[in-house]
This record gives C-alpha cells, structure tokens and sequence, in this order.
C-alpha cells in the first residue's frame, strides 16, 4: 500500500516546546510577517496537490533574500529541524508535505527575473518565477522557455527543477534538465552551493544532473539559469481518432519508428475527453475510444511535410478520423483540452490521485487495458491521459476521500499501476517525483544496494538528513514490510529483505 511517511507522532507538548525553541532562533533573522506559526497560518501549507496527505508544520518560513536563506538554514542545521523548501504547492506527489517537527521554507517570494539574455538564449530566474511567466518575459525577443507542464500557469522554475518536471512538449524539446544550464542555491549548513554552470560544460563533476529531480533532498534551490528557444515561424496539431485503444498506442509507436519526433504527442481514453470536453470544448471526437494529438512545429514548409508524413502514419494505423488545426487558434484548443485535463477531473469526481509513471512507447496499449481491469478490481473509475511520445504515464484514479476505504482502493489501484508499469518494462515515475506516494513503490523498481547508493548521495550533501526527510528513498524496513502486503500475494521483490 502506498502509504504516506509518517514520522512518530509528537505529543502536543513536545511539538510546543519544539516550536517555541525554533521560534526563539528564527525571530531575529526574519521579518515578523516572514515567520508563521498559528494554526491558521499553516493550515495552508499543509500538502500539496496531493491532498490526499496532510501534515501542519510546526512553523513557516518565508525569507525574501538570500542571506535570510542562509541564515534560516544555518540556524536549523544547529538544531537539527528538518526542513522542507516549498514552491507553489503543485506537486502531484507529496513531496512538499511538511515534517511535524520540522519548518517549511516557502520560497515563493522569490519571483523575480533577473535577466533575459536574448543574444545568448538564456534567462536567470529566481526559484518562484512561475513556469509561465519566463516564456511571456523572453517572447518579445522571439524566444520562449520549452518545458510546459500542465501547472505551467502556476508552477515555479524551482518546482520543476526539484521534480524535472516536462509536459506536451518535451518530446521534442526535452524535461527541465535539458533546459537548464546552472542550479544556485543552499546547502543544509547555510553554504553556497552552484551545479553546473553558464557554460555548456561545467568544471569537475558534473553534479547537474543530481540536484535536478532530487526534489529538494539536497539543497535548496534560489536561482536557476533555464535555455530558451526561438519561437517556431508556424505551429500545426493533428487530433487523430482511433476505435480502440490498441489502434492508438500501435500509432503512437509507429510515428516514431517513421523517424518522426513531433513537437508533441498526446493521448487521451474516452472517459478523459469526455472530461475535458465537457470542461473546455476543445472539440474532441467523443466517439473515440482513443485521441491523440500530434503537433509540427518549424517553418511552414517543414511543417507541412511533417503533418503530411504524420497523417499517413496514422493512417495506416487505422486512424478513424484525422483533423488538422486550421489556425493557431484551433491549435491552442486542442491543447487547452490537453493541458486541462487534471482540472476536468476535478468537476466529474470528489478527489483524484494523479499517477506517473512510464512505459516502453510499444506497451501503451498493454497498460491501457491492464488499468481497465483494475477498474473493476478497485472498484473505482480511471480517465487516462499520458505523454505518449515518450511513454509517461498520468492515469488519474476518481474517489472520494472522505471515505477511507476508497482512499485505501485508490492506493492500492495506484501501486498496482506502478508495479505493472516496471514489469512492462518502465519506471514508477517520469516527471512528478517520488514524495510520499511512491515511497513504497520504489522497492519494487530498486535493489536494497541501489537504495543504499541513493542513501549514500544524499548523505554526502545531508549528512543529518534534515533536507525533506522520509521523502523519495524507502527504508529497506518498509520495503520488507511492504513486499509482506504486496498486492502481488505476498511477494518480496527482493530476496534478500526476507531478514527484515
């Protein structure tokens, strides 16, 4: 079951006292509308986008510098208070779920563009510069920033650096890790801390990589350096229509094979854009049992090429209706559709949990089907949407949480989509992280020695493990105990958690 980390639960006095002895070493180094601590303060804080786990931390943060950064850090490192670094909160995966006894560090303040250098496509961003608002800054320069998660409207550079977050576009254009050239931020102890650099190589290690989807387990992030893009000249979307879901996920494969890589491959079941319909009126095909939307982007006549290539591909895939947006205003809704489609959820059901995972492009069919049989088995209904053109996966389980048995079935329906999604060959994430939600998951994907590699780096940056603890890495205890609860009868995915 995937359930959320719960750290020993502290007696009311115990978190008093605590609170006060943080309070008495932060008030000097904040403003005092930069440190909260009441109950009603907090409550805000208390998840992110999944609000399926909630925990109060014990105090907010929200420092408007970086020496108030360092300052903040410094003095919790000396009396080792966890400390989890919050952006806007859009996480899908738990992974901003405050510590009971530990401060979150809302960074949010920290929105500000620094620099657009057009001459050499670059930006320097601060850490709460929403996703959004750096493509509107660069576009009087003709540039714009690639990555565009589905939050791009609210989500900060920050976020999508701790998640290496992607969206419709990354195909093409690659997550944030590709688009990023320099991470500033924080150690733990308050130091200074720099990955990779303005250069295309960086100095010694190349630790780049490490800190970008390391979601906020090894220091916290306050200015980012992100590539940018040239607009293209035109951009054109193809809705594809397919009778049956097999039909689609074959095309999906297919396109690539033809030595394709559109700028976006999308793919939505039936009951997602029934959803989205309803919601946007993007103008989907509701007969369908499958839609993808497949986008060119370049010059026009690149484009016209491409979509004309496309079009046959899925043709020949059984393709039951293939419309081409005529302007860029029907382009843009057909991606309204798309990128509203956690949103349109949210009107059909009381509570969802947003999965992520990913799979070979070849096996999209497989899962399909897969989930629609867990339907049945949970109980519960799933609308499907993913990002096709790379395999990454986002059902998005309906329940109510106000009843804890749903809440158990959507758990239990969300680790079986993990568990079969590596067994056909994939990851039990793509773009959303590990947080709390897939903590147990990851001792199906991962050996007790690679979680002990994975120990071992954030213990080279963490050495007390205050940085978002009991996040992203299982203990080999809670692998053995999950294996023992498996939902594949009992089965240990490892041999050697049988000590435990």
């Amino acid at each position: 079951m995937n359930a959320p980390h719960d750290p020993a639960a502290p007696s009311r006095d115990e978190r008093l006292a605590r609170q006060q002895q943080v309070l008495a070493a932060l008030q000097p180094l904040l403003p005092a509308h930069a440190l909260l601590a009441r109950r009603e303060d907090t409550a805000p804080y208390e998840c992110d986008g999944l609000t399926a786990y909630r925990e109060t931390p014990l105090l907010v943060a929200l420092p408007e510098t970086e020496e108030q950064v360092a300052a903040v850090l410094k003095a919790c490192h000396a009396l080792q208070v966890p400390v989890v670094a919050r952006g806007a909160g859009t996480g899908l995966s738990g992974g901003a779920m405050p510590h009971a006894l530990g401060l979150t560090l809302s960074l949010a303040k920290f929105n500000r563009i620094v620099k657009v250098d057009a001459l050499a496509r670059t930006a320097v961003v601060q850490c709460g510069v929403r996703n959004l608002a750096i493509s509107e800054a660069a576009a009087p320069h003709g540039l714009y920033y690639a990555p565009d998660p589905s939050s791009q409207i609210a989500c900060t550079i920050g976020g999508n650096v701790a998640e290496n977050s992607g969206g419709v576009h990354c195909l093409k254009y690659g997550l944030t890790l590709h688009n990023v050239l320099k991470v500033r931020g924080f150690t733990i102890e308050g130091e200074p801390v720099t990955f990779g650099s303005d250069a295309l190589d960086t100095p010694g290690l190349d630790l780049l990589p490490i800190v970008v989807g390391s979601e906020g387990m090894l220091a916290v992030t306050t200015e980012v350096t992100v590539k940018l893009v040239p607009k293209p000249r035109l951009a054109r979307c193809i809705m594809a229509s397919f009778a049956d879901v097999r039909a689609a996920g074959d095309a999906v494969a297919a396109v690539i094979a033809a030595g394709i890589i559109p700028a976006g491959l999308e793919m939505m079941d039936k009951p997602m854009t029934a959803a989205v319909e309803d919601f946007v009126h993007a103008g989907y095909d509701l007969d369908a049992a499958a839609i993808l939307l497949c986008e060119s982007d370049g010059t026009p006549d690149e484009v016209a090429e491409e979509i004309a290539r496309m079009q046959a591909v899925l043709a020949g895939c059984g393709a039951t209706q293939l419309t081409v947006s005529e302007n860029e205003a029907q382009r843009l809704k057909f991606w309204s559709g798309r990128k509203n489609a956690f949103p349109a959820s949210g009107r059909i059901s009381p509570d969802y949990m947003c999965m992520d995972s990913t799979i070979p492009r070849k096996r999209l069919a497989d899962i399909l089907l897969a989930i629609a049989q867990m339907e049945d088995k949970y109980g519960l209904r799933c609308c499907n949407v993913f990002h096709a053109g790379d395999g990454n996966l986002h059902p998005l389980i309906l329940f109510d949480a106000n009843d804890p048995d749903q809440l158990h079935r959507a758990e239990l329906f969300g680790a079986d989509i993990l568990e079969t999604s590596v067994a056909l060959g994939g990851t039990v994430t793509g773009e959303h992280g590990v947080g709390v939600e897939k903590l147990s998951s990851m001792c199906v994907q991962f050996a007790p020695a690679e979680l002990e590699q994975m120990r071992q780096l954030k213990a080279a940056f963490d050495p007390l493990g205050l940085l978002n603890p009991g996040k992203l890495i299982p203990t080999l205890q809670r692998c053995a105990e999950y294996g023992k609860m498996h939902v594949k009868k009992g089965l240990l995915p490892f041999p050697e958690l049988e000590r435990f």
